[in-house]
């Protein structure tokens, strides 16, 4: 049973859905108008069947029991003739809205349509359901809205103000409407065609103000009062500009319809126009002056007005370099504002002098202060709420001033103090300031170094930047001189204060041309900058010299041309030299042995040397007896001795002196100038003693490897014979691995004539042994011959003659003819081994297979096989059976 409660209801609204059918509506409640206002009744039809557009029938009721026809969308006819006339001059009309509404418009209210308006519709549905008709009540006031001025004003009349000053405005609005309503006021401001809101008091007693007059709502300056029972008044503290106009008091009525307000009336009426007078100001400052640089400059603006209140003036000094801009542009040099507050420099003073004057005072002017003044003056007149606004303005003509300034006047030189005669010499020049007038402490002078290299044509050739010093005394560097300067080659100075300098240390031949300087003045601004002023340059200075090669000549001699050995042997080396500055000289000893070993033949061996500094260094003397035997001495600045003690055959050969040139570069260094070989001395002993000569035999010029190779070095003695004790030798054995002479000979072994054997390391495994068998026998094992050791053996044999006095004299060395040795593989040897541990393997690893194999037959895969059991039945014969 609860749950078919609901049916009987469910069904009750499912039947009024359904016999709900069109709607024809217009305003509920009844509508109020005036006399002479115009009325709209809105009517619209809802739920409709047929075509979207309807058409609406209008009727009136005076009584609202009959109706005559007033208007129709669709019917042309359907007006009475009462109503016809005002239909066709427009006062009575139809407005469609849309296709399903529309709106009757009637112009000109009169009192005869008051009454009741009756709005239907023709049906176009299937079946007649819902209204057709509805119909609304209108009642038609007389004008009982009485606007007026206060007091009254003729038309056009006009109040003169100025700007800053207050102002106020009154209009008188009354109603005797029967009924309720409310009356709103608007006070608007036209300018010419156009019409600004100013402020105004709605019908429900709220302020509004216009568009621009918020923020002087906010803050109290314009202000709207109510003045009695039927005055309104519009207060303006201060006057703007944009005040002037024609103020105009705009009264509407309003009534309550439907909950909501509606204007059934609006009346205006022009108050006052009000003119705002301009405030008369004029600025003016002094003429053009002139004032020197570094003097003060005092100028004068005076100001003229026609306010005599509390106006406040607010003055700003400008700048420019161009007298006719309007626009005095950005730079500001001062400003006194409206509180008598100074915004400026240090440089820059401003002061009130009297009531309408106000000084400038620009202290310590230079060049930049040349240009054109200007002085802006703005008028501030006190508003409400402590505001202030601007009522006047105005921009003073321009005031020349010229600053002159007297520039230094010297002049520059430029001269060489040292001047260059060979390359690497020093190059001096100096720069120097004569005749300066101008000696203030805010001027001071810099140089500028200029090169530019000379031509013999007439070919246009321009000047490189060497250095260039600012007014800060920064020094920048050309591209030219940069790297030199970091090196230290190229050095600016200042030396005095009127003299500058530019020393070359080390002066190349890529130096020579035509040097100048440039001067330039500076002049200290307020800011404690620097700008140049004024440059003088001086006239160039000529760097040249004639480049002649060097020449260097040395010339040796022996004084004692004949002796023997022994003896002192003696060489003179004489050095002359041309073009070549302050030179001095280093020597180097070499000596030319014709000797003719397989290393190197005519070797030239440096024997002892002294440096330009008189430092002596043995080179390549390598006698160890003999270490104090030779001696290099400088005998005067371009002789020089060289001796040599105890001369033996040994040291024959030719001797020279290399001598090299050396210039002084930048005080302690030195630069390679020439170098040049004097002609050679001979040194040639001739003796009649034994002549010695050497050999090499090998019983086994071919053995097998691992066998021992014996090689004998035998000395043979020619001439005078010799006692064996007075003779002594030195040996080494030098192999060369290879089947030519073209490799580099290998020292094995040497024994020197004290019995000392020296033997070089290998990296093979052969041995090598050295003995002497006789007095002129030497031998040479190698034990266990390898592969490597094929190739030439030769020996070398340096002979040690006792002479008569006593002492050891050293022979020429001399060397054996090289023999060839081979080194044979033995065949029988080299396979004997290998082929047993062959054939020990392959039979090892046969016995091994088969005991495999028969294991693996006999234990892994044996497999037990059952034969299955047959009956065997044999025939029998026929006679059995």
């Amino acid at each position: 049973m609860g749950r078919l409660a609901p049916r009987p209801l469910l069904l009750a609204l499912v039947s009024l859905a359904l016999c709900q059918g069109r709607v024809v509506r217009v305003p509920a409640g009844s509508l109020v108008r005036v006399v002479g206002t115009e009325l709209v009744v809105p009517c619209n039809v809802s739920d409709y069947d047929g075509p979207s557009e309807q058409n609406f029938d209008w009727s009136f009721s005076s009584s609202g029991s009959s109706y005559v026809e007033l208007a129709s969308t669709w019917e042309v006819g359907f007006p009475a003739p009462q109503y016809r006339e005002r239909l066709q001059r427009g006062e009575i009309l139809l407005r469609r809205t849309a296709n399903d509404a529309v709106e009757l418009h009637i112009k000109n209210v009169q009192a005869s349509d008051q009454g009741h308006y009756k709005c239907s519709t023709p049906s176009t549905d299937a079946t007649v359901q819902g209204n057709y008709e509805d119909t609304v009540q209108v009642k038609v006031l007389s004008d009982a809205l009485h606007v007026a001025a206060s007091p009254p004003s003729s038309p056009g009349q006009g109040l003169s103000l100025r700007l800053g000053e207050p102002f106020e405005l009154r209009c008188a609005a009354t109603t005797a409407s029967p009924l309720h309503t409310h009356l709103a006021l608007l006070w608007e401001l036209r300018h010419g065609p156009t019409q600004q809101s100013v402020l105004g008091l709605t019908h429900e007693g709220r302020m509004r103000p216009g568009p621009g007059y918020e923020q002087r709502y906010h803050g109290g300056g314009v202000r709207l009062d109510t003045v009695g029972s039927d005055g309104y008044r519009l207060s303006v503290s201060r006057a703007l500009a944009t005040d002037q106009g024609t103020y105009r008091c705009v009264v509407s009525e309003w009534i309550e319809e439907q909950g909501n307000w509606q204007e059934i009336q609006e009346k205006a009426v022009d108050v006052a126009t009000v003119l705002i007078q301009p405030t008369v100001l004029r600025v003016a400052t002094g003429r053009n002056v002139s004032v020197a640089e570094g003097k003060e400059l005092d100028l004068t603006c005076n100001i003229t007005t026609d306010r005599a209140d509390d106006v406040r003036p607010e003055v700003t000094w400008y700048f420019s370099r161009t007298p006719g801009s309007t626009v005095p542009g950005p730079h500001m040099l001062a400003r006194l504002d409206r509180d008598s507050l100074v915004h400026g420099s240090p440089h820059v003073a401003l002061s009130h002098v009297d009531a309408r004057s106000y000084r400038l005072l620009v202290r310590d002017v230079s060049k930049e202060n040349s240009g054109y003044y200007f002085c802006h003056v703005a008028l501030w007149a006190p508003g409400h709420n402590r505001s202030w606004h601007k009522v006047a303005e105005a921009m003073s003509s321009p005031a020349g001033v010229d600053v002159t300034w007297l520039e230094p006047d010297y002049q520059v030189y430029l001269n060489a103090s040292k001047v260059p005669e060979f390359s690497d010499d020093l190059t001096e020049l100096e720069c120097r300031v004569v005749d300066m007038k101008s000696t203030e402490p805010r001027v001071r002078v810099t140089v500028s170094w200029y090169y530019r290299m000379n031509r013999r044509s007439d070919d246009v050739v321009t000047s490189e930047l060497l250095a260039v010093m600012d007014g800060d005394w920064t020094l920048r560097y050309g591209e030219r001189s940069k790297q030199r300067a970091q090196d230290g080659d190229f050095i600016f100075s200042k030396e005095r204060a009127d003299t500058f300098s530019f020393r070359i240390q080390r002066t190349t031949e890529e130096d020579r041309g035509s040097y100048y300087c440039a001067v330039s003045a500076w002049t200290r601004q307020r800011n404690d900058s620097w700008v140049k002023s004024k440059d003088v340059f001086s006239k160039p200075v000529h760097i040249f010299w004639a480049s002649e090669d060097s020449v260097l000549v040395v010339k040796a001699r022996q004084p004692k041309p004949f002796f023997a050995a022994g003896n002192t042997f003696e060489m003179t080396c004489k050095v002359s030299s041309k073009n070549i500055k302050s030179p001095r000289y280093s020597v180097l000893i070499t000596a030319e042995k014709p000797v003719g070993d397989f290393s190197s033949p005519n070797e030239t061996k440096y024997i002892i040397s002294l440096d330009q500094d008189s430092v002596v260094k043995l080179e390549n003397w390598t006698d160890a007896s003999r270490v104090d035997g030779v001696v290099l001495e400088k005998v005067q600045e371009d002789e020089f001795r060289y001796r040599m003690y105890q001369t033996q055959v040994s040291d024959a050969g030719l001797y020279r002196c290399v001598v090299t040139a050396w210039s002084p570069v930048r005080g302690s260094l030195w630069r390679e100038a020439a170098t040049s070989l004097s002609n050679p001395i001979e040194i040639d002993f001739q003796t009649s003693g034994p002549v010695f000569n050497a050999s090499v035999y090998s019983d086994t010029p071919s053995v097998i490897r691992g066998d021992l190779i014996k090689l004998f070095c035998i000395v043979t003695v020619e001439g005078a014979a010799l006692d064996p004790d007075d003779m002594a030798f030195d040996v080494s054995w030098f192999a060369v691995h290879s089947f030519g002479l073209d490799k580099a000979p290998i020292l094995l072994s040497s024994l020197d004539r004290k019995g000392i054997v020296s033997t070089a390391r290998r990296d093979w495994k052969s041995d090598l042994s050295l003995e002497r068998v006789s007095v002129l026998e030497f031998l040479l094992r190698v034990h266990g011959a390898e592969d490597q050791d094929f190739g030439n053996y030769y020996c070398s044999v340096t002979p040690w003659v006792k002479s008569p006095t006593g002492s050891w004299q050293k022979e020429a060395e001399i060397y054996s003819k090289p023999v060839f040795l081979t080194v044979k593989m033995d065949v029988l040897n080299a396979f004997k081994y290998p082929l047993l541990i062959g054939v020990g393997l392959s039979t090892v690893v046969g016995l091994l297979s088969c005991l495999i194999g028969y294991c693996s037959s006999h234990w892994c895969c044996k497999k037990e096989v059952q034969e299955t059991r047959r009956e065997r039945r044999r025939l029998m014969s026929m006679e059995m059976d």
